[in-house]
């Protein structure tokens, strides 16, 4: 990989985005806010940053919206000049890897620290996408753009080609001693899972450009785990073949339990009961299917594709990773399905989550722990002083899958409001609450270097006043669920340098002391199971 020299200073700029038209009209502002102040960033060290592509007056933003645009922006960009890949925005990274993947000069991924739009989250997903295909690149993060930590690693970009972060709060298993007890749960809990071949039910890959979550076969079979391909469009039908009376039963079981849905008369705007109604039935639909092709876990795309025909899938998939939930029947037998189990969901088709969330339920069962998981964006943080506290608390925040065993108060504690318009034109209610206090263990699997790794740490999930948790809500998006964590021996940077995902898998255990445990254990049995394993923070070895 070619490097600038000091008299080379020119840098391309480049700005992914969504697919869909409304997004980027909508977040258009907040990424031309983040590119004046990087420009000037670039400026004052003396180097000039010019975008490689204009702003649309016909579309009316200028990102790159497609993959087409992607490739033929990249033709008329210098392979060895530095490149800049500027994020405040969710992104789709299939937009841009043909370029990246080809590119030969010093590539940086930058990204706003801002909840306004998931420009963090964004740019997660890219570097994970790249460390996946074996990309080499850079990444920095500012609120400001002139703060001495960006400056610095801008600086040395600017020089030397690379910014390098402190990474040292990561340790490899591998290189590591625990409890030989703990080791030997993981190792039998490993081979108890191999031999009993899960099936991965995939409602069609690749979800908004997360090139980072899939799983080639090739590495997870050896794992036990087998995929089934299933299409959308099977969903689709099957939903529409579930009886109005069924979904209005699963909805009247909902309001029994507390859960309150935010409704209105809008279909354009606001959360309607017919809304409602249909994610009722794709409930039923799921989990029928998931029976008829003997998945233990499944993942639904959601967005493009479905978003056109159903209501958003959030409900569904919050419902779906909890034990208790409204009953599901065989429609030829009447027989319960899953009675009293979570059907584990990973969000947004994400396979990494998805074989996380298995092994997490397959171990919860056995440690005896609730095992009730789900992932999050890792979308944003402020430290926070007051109630006791006075840490960085993260804002993990997802478009519904959290079940509601997470949330303060259970289902009395959820509400479901209308995902926003300019995601979801047919609407469609989250599942959203405010997750309880309580020790967690968080873990990340990812590809990188050709084999699946996966990192694990523990965090605390904190109270937060009513107040601040409406202002965090309100700087990202408040339709959906949040927690607030405070991850342990890991600040800020560190774990934006290290993390190769926008997703962020958690699962509860009864105390700090048996998180660090159950830790140990699932890391036992991930390395086990052929994972490249590493502890992150302040992971307990005894």
């Amino acid at each position: 990989m070619s490097k600038p020299s000091s008299k080379r200073t020119s840098i391309a700029l480049v700005a992914n985005g969504d697919l869909r038209l409304s997004a980027n009209q909508k977040c258009w502002p907040e990424q031309k806010k983040m590119e004046t102040a990087l420009i000037a960033a670039v400026k004052k060290e003396g180097g000039t940053l010019k975008r490689a592509h204009g702003f649309d007056s016909s579309k009316k933003h200028g990102f790159i919206d497609s993959q087409k645009m992607g490739i033929k922006v990249f033709q008329s960009i210098d392979p060895c000049q530095p490149l800049i890949v500027a994020e405040a925005v969710w992104q789709y990274s299939q937009h841009l890897l043909p370029g990246l993947y080809a590119h030969q000069g010093p590539i940086l991924t930058v990204a706003n620290w801002s909840g306004t739009w998931p420009g963090l989250v964004g740019m997660l997903n890219l570097n994970g996408s790249l460390t996946k295909m074996g990309v080499p690149y850079s990444t920095l993060w500012s609120e400001s753009f002139n703060d001495a930590y960006f400056k610095a690693g801008l600086r040395q970009w600017l020089s030397e080609g690379v910014a390098t972060h402190d990474q040292s709060h990561v340790r490899d298993l591998a290189l590591l001693k625990i409890p030989l007890k703990d080791e030997q749960i993981g190792r039998e809990e490993a081979h108890k899972f191999r031999a009993s071949q899960p099936i991965m039910g995939v409602f069609d890959e690749g979800c908004m450009g997360m090139h980072n979550a899939i799983i080639p076969d090739e590495l997870l079979n050896p794992t036990g785990v087998f995929k089934e391909r299933l299409s959308q469009s099977a969903l689709y039908a099957a939903t529409r073949d579930v009886d109005l009376s069924e979904a209005r039963a699963v909805y009247a079981w909902l309001t029994k339990k507390g859960v309150r849905f935010r409704l209105g008369s809008d279909e354009q705007t606001e959360l309607t009961e017919a809304q409602v109604l249909q994610q009722c039935q794709m409930y039923i639909a799921a989990v029928r299917l998931t029976q008829e092709f003997g998945c233990a876990t499944i993942g639904i795309q959601y967005q493009q594709g479905l978003k056109d025909l159903l209501p958003a899938s959030d409900l569904v998939e919050g419902l779906l990773n909890n034990s208790v939930r409204p009953p599901v029947s065989d429609s030829a037998t009447g027989k319960p399905l899953f009675d009293g189990e979570p059907i584990p969901h990973f969000n947004e088709v994400d396979e990494c989550a998805g074989l996380d969330a298995l092994v997490t339920h397959r171990l919860w069962r056995r440690l005896g722990h609730a095992p009730e998981t789900t992932l999050h964006d890792l979308r944003w943080g402020q430290s926070y002083r007051g109630q006791g506290i006075d840490d960085y608390v993260w804002v993990f925040l997802i478009s519904g899958a959290a079940p509601p065993a997470h949330f303060t108060g259970g289902f009395k504690g959820a509400s479901s409001e209308r995902q926003p318009p300019m995601y979801f034109r047919l609407g469609g209610g989250t599942l959203k609450g405010i997750s309880k206090p309580g020790h967690i263990v968080w873990s990340r699997v990812f590809v990188m270097d050709g084999q699946l790794h996966c990192d694990l740490g523990i965090a605390e999930v904190v109270k937060l006043p009513p107040r601040e948790t409406e202002r965090r809500w309100q700087e990202t998006t408040p339709q959906w669920p949040i927690m607030h964590a405070v991850l342990k021996g890991i600040n800020r940077d560190q774990m934006m340098a290290r993390h190769k995902s926008n997703h962020i898998q958690v699962v509860y255990a009864p105390s700090e002391k048996q998180a660090h445990r159950a830790c140990r254990i699932k890391a036992a049995m991930l390395a086990e199971l052929g994972l490249s394993v590493h502890l992150c923070g302040q992971v307990a070895l005894v």
